[in-house]
């Protein structure tokens, strides 16, 4: 749920920061063009490059926003942060625009609606962060938005964090508790939080509470614990945030956000956050919609392979677990007998006897995932992206596979990076997973479309699709 609200206002902070944009826009050429007593001129420009204009200044500017990391997450940026960054998009959207109205267009565009546009534009986005920061603060200050934090550490650093959090409820955390070194203390509370476990209880706590971050805030004597606690969390979809005791080595600087005056080393996030949701959702609706334009015939006849050759349903549901381990059915056309699995869950093998003879074929060509497009459209699955599990063998995979849970942090996915490399069927898991998170650590819309390029030109035929 936490997931939905966080892309629900990356969203509306773009439409806000449009707003701002057209309103900016729309201000500067009424001053310029509704006002000829004290701005005179000879005619107003013509409808169609103004549109054009427009068009351009509202795909350049958010990009320019996004580019700097303004549509990511960032509850612990502060203002002034927050400010600079808008500061460097302004100056380098400003640039691009005047380099593509004045150097490629057919027609150059008044100077003085961009100069209204250029000094307006950057005082209403400024204003609209601003309002925005504190509708938000608002909304959490009455507790909701908010996300569950656990805080590993009940020394003095760990005390530090939990006034912060205390002090700051306009940031949006709720206390989930605090993991103590010593068993003793657990029971105990320090600056009003109790202390619910040791640091050996982390894996149990994780599965059996909601916690969406965890903040390690142990003493630099303690760091030593930092592997095992790093283990433990790469199996969780919890965002991890370090606290790094810095008293004696405060010239320290780095890849650092700033939390209340405190820095905070981010080791573990998502790169679905932000303007990046966006973006690739968006890109999912429109070469989805077009693939199931395109394939609805083939989709058609094997439902009538499926219905000709065996009884029972045409399509197949099987439960998977997708980003941040949230359960979904996944579709497919049957290909096996509907006794298929009445001794327990497989994996399919080379001649399988429980595959049909259209499924055999299907399977080879991977024409049974296409109802997955549904998957994609409802948003359980993206086009690219991992291969979803069943949450039967993810209990096997991710204690026996280092890291294995990392790959819930993006969406499912039809094919992936490890597919398209031949990496199907009986082929190693650790591999894929290699694969796997290669992708997510180096996502970009670019890498989607040569993947799903790759899909369309040959990555259907594997040799190991069976």
């Amino acid at each position: 749920m936490f997931r939905r609200f966080e892309r629900f206002f990356t969203q509306l902070k773009v439409l806000l920061d449009l707003f701002a944009l057209a309103s900016a826009f729309g201000l500067a050429y009424t001053v310029r063009f509704w006002s000829p007593r004290f701005l005179p001129y000879v005619e107003r420009a013509p409808w169609n490059n103004t549109v054009r204009v427009l068009s351009t200044l509202l795909v350049v500017y958010p990009l320019a926003i996004q580019a700097v990391g303004l549509y990511r997450a960032g509850r612990i940026r502060s203002y002034l942060d927050e400010l600079f960054g808008l500061f460097r998009a302004w100056v380098f959207a400003s640039m691009a625009l005047v380099t593509v109205t004045y150097f490629f267009a057919p027609v150059r565009y008044s100077r003085l609606v961009l100069a209204f546009f250029f000094a307006l534009s950057i005082l209403l986005l400024a204003a609209e962060r601003l309002l925005f920061r504190r509708l938000l603060q608002a909304i959490r200050r009455r507790g909701y938005n908010l996300k569950d934090v656990l805080v590993v550490g009940a020394g003095t650093l760990g005390r530090r964090v939990l006034r912060v959090l205390h002090d700051h409820r306009e940031l949006g955390f709720r206390l989930a508790g605090v993991l103590s070194r010593h068993a003793e203390k657990v029971g105990e509370e320090i600056e009003g939080t109790p202390i619910i476990g040791t640091l050996d209880d982390l894996e149990r706590l994780l599965s059996e509470r909601r916690v969406d971050q965890v903040v390690i805030a142990l003493p630099l004597e303690e760091q030593g614990a930092l592997p095992g606690l790093m283990g433990v969390l790469s199996a969780s979809t919890a965002d991890v945030k370090v606290v790094p005791d810095l008293v004696q080595y405060v010239t320290l600087s780095g890849g650092v956000e700033e939390f209340g005056g405190l820095p905070v080393l981010s080791l573990q996030h998502g790169p679905m956050q932000g303007w990046n949701g966006v973006s690739k959702r968006l890109f999912d609706a429109i070469f989805c919609t077009l693939a199931l334009l395109v394939a609805s015939p083939l989709m058609l006849a094997c439902a009538l392979l499926v219905r000709l050759e065996s009884a029972g349903p045409i399509l197949y549901r099987q439960e998977r677990m997708g980003m941040d381990g949230r359960r979904f059915d996944i579709l497919k056309f049957r290909t096996m007998r509907t006794d298929a699995e009445a001794g327990g869950a497989r994996f399919a093998s080379p001649g399988d006897p429980r595959v049909t003879r259209a499924g055999a074929w299907m399977r080879k060509l991977s024409l049974d995932e296409l109802p997955q497009l549904w998957n994609v459209l409802c948003g359980d699955m993206s086009l690219v992206g991992p291969r979803p599990e069943r949450p039967v063998f993810i209990e096997e995979f991710r204690r026996q596979i280092p890291r294995y849970q990392l790959r819930h942090k993006v969406k499912a996915g039809i094919t992936g990076w490890a597919q398209v490399n031949g990496l199907r069927g009986q082929t190693s898991i650790e591999k894929r997973i290699e694969f796997d998170l290669y992708y997510i650590e180096n996502w970009s819309l670019m890498l989607d479309v040569k993947i799903l390029a790759r899909t369309v030109a040959g990555g259907f035929l594997s040799k190991n699709a069976y």
